[in-house]
């Protein structure tokens, strides 16, 4: 019998401590161009108006002042903004819970090898990635075939379900929730919507966690579903709320010679330092959400990204 080895020193390959710090840089440079965006929007929107107009944009300003924080949540638009944010969080919560259940069955189903269509409706959902309708096509299909427009559900429904989160979560089912597992549960009498929820579900929270992100921020930053199908003022997101209001200043400022109308509505309209406070306010929420996700988000993705 071949006598084992004592092994009395283990070799760990790994990058020399110079690499390291080379990379620790690059990411740290990585990381500050990433957030410092988001900070000079801040400062802005903590900025007097009459020193913004006087220095420009600086990363410290002179004079700090928050009444563009008191002009969006005491002034005139305080009502349609606090609308708009409404509508944004109902289309956000709702339609990630419609996309991560939608997008759940249907992997799930492509997933299993018992089923006898998962070929083709894996290739449908692949066909689908590749080749999309367009904007016509989508457009007279949510307007005059399923009539939505105007309602609470064409901001959710063109959505509902995205082709590339189908075969990540496809995959995530495939590596993490193996037949035998089913099979037992079949045997011991369970139903199949009994062994979704119980069993497959709990397995697989890592990968809903990474699609629910990405179905949360689709949600959260879409307002071109808004510009086509929403017409009503009480439906108006806020990301579509903030195009508007950007689309009104341009105007008015191609357009100052026109007369004291013109000038009496630029004044109605929100300042630089109350439309950087807007931006603020509509990404911190969205912004807060992402640590909540992050302990699932590597593994959900990683997992679900292999090539199966």
């Amino acid at each position: 019998m071949r006598k084992k080895e004592k092994v009395s020193k283990v070799e760990i390959r790994s990058f020399s401590p110079t690499v390291n710090i080379i990379f620790n840089i690059v990411i740290a440079l990585f990381a500050i161009s990433c957030v410092l965006p988001f900070i000079f929007v801040v400062m802005i929107s903590l900025t007097e108006e009459h020193s913004l107009a006087e220095l420009g944009y600086r990363f410290w300003p002179k004079e700090f002042s928050t009444a563009a924080y008191s002009y969006i949540f005491a002034g005139k638009m305080s009502t349609k903004i606090f609308r708009a944010f409404g509508v944004t969080i109902f289309v956000t919560v709702l339609g990630t819970v419609v996309n991560a259940t939608m997008t759940s069955l249907y992997a799930y189903v492509i997933s299993r090898s018992n089923f006898p269509f998962r070929r083709f409706f894996t290739l449908f959902a692949l066909v689908t990635m590749l080749f999309t309708p367009g904007m016509v096509a989508t457009y007279l299909i949510v307007s005059n075939m399923l009539y939505l427009k105007d309602t609470i559900w064409a901001l959710i429904l063109p959505m509902a379900l995205g082709p590339f989160n189908i075969l990540v979560m496809r995959t995530f089912f495939i590596k993490t929730v193996p037949d035998s597992i089913i099979e037992s549960a079949r045997i011991d009498g369970a139903t199949e919507l009994r062994i979704f929820t119980k069993i497959v579900l709990p397995l697989a929270v890592p990968g809903i966690a990474t699609i629910s992100l990405f179905a949360a921020l689709g949600y959260w930053n879409d307002w071109f579903n808004a510009l086509l199908y929403i017409q009503n003022d009480n439906l108006v997101p806020l990301q579509y709320l903030l195009m508007k209001i950007q689309s009104n200043l341009d105007f008015l400022a191609r357009n100052a010679g026109m007369g004291a109308q013109i000038q009496g509505g630029l004044a109605a309209l929100p300042s630089e330092s109350a439309r950087m406070a807007i931006v603020v306010v509509s990404t911190l929420p969205i912004a807060l959400t992402y640590p909540f996700f992050q302990k699932y988000f590597v593994g959900g993705l990683t997992i679900g990204g292999v090539k199966e």
